[in-house]
């Protein structure tokens, strides 16, 4: 699918953040939306991580985590435990800008619930709340990822400030 034929399509958070980063790995768009569909509302409408942040979770995987071949019999923890870390940048990062990873304080209700939900609908909350955590999220990876990029030598900010004295 491309770009104009994805933004027709209703997609949740996840399935946003997913497919944004999708051919770059190697996955049909269909095949991210699908995998990232229990992801949304906070992982199946419960409320709970937001999907955006799922999905970021699911990049980082693609990006960091270890490969399995039918050759090896183990899995490279060094690059499961990259990956953890990552994560963890990630969520301290998110929720640094927003206070929170969790859908329902991201939203200010609880769309688990009847009432929670009808709330969000009718004050449309995702419509104006979720494309900024879409693309905090992307932004977010982007920074995580071309960090790693960027020699250490050209990523360090050398102490050039004077207190003079004081």
């Amino acid at each position: 699918m491309t770009e104009n034929k994805l933004s027709n399509i209703h997609l949740n958070c996840s399935q946003k953040v997913l497919t944004h980063y999708a051919k770059a790995y190697g996955m049909e768009d269909g095949l991210a939306i699908k995998l990232a569909t229990g992801l949304g509302g906070g992982m199946g409408r419960m409320a709970g991580t937001c999907g955006a942040v799922s999905g970021a979770y699911l990049v980082l995987g693609l990006e960091y985590g270890p490969e399995h071949t039918e050759t090896s019999s183990t899995i490279n923890l060094e690059a499961k435990n990259l990956t953890y870390s990552k994560v963890r940048e990630f969520h301290q990062r998110f929720n640094n800008l927003h206070g929170s990873c969790t859908c329902s304080e991201l939203l200010g209700c609880d769309i688990s619930t009847n009432t929670g939900y009808e709330l969000a609908k009718n004050q449309d909350l995702m419509g104006k709340k979720c494309p900024n955590f879409i693309n905090d999220a992307i932004n977010i990876v982007e920074k995580i990822i071309n960090d790693d990029k960027i020699p250490a030598s050209l990523n360090s900010h050398p102490n050039t400030t004077s207190n003079n004295g004081r």
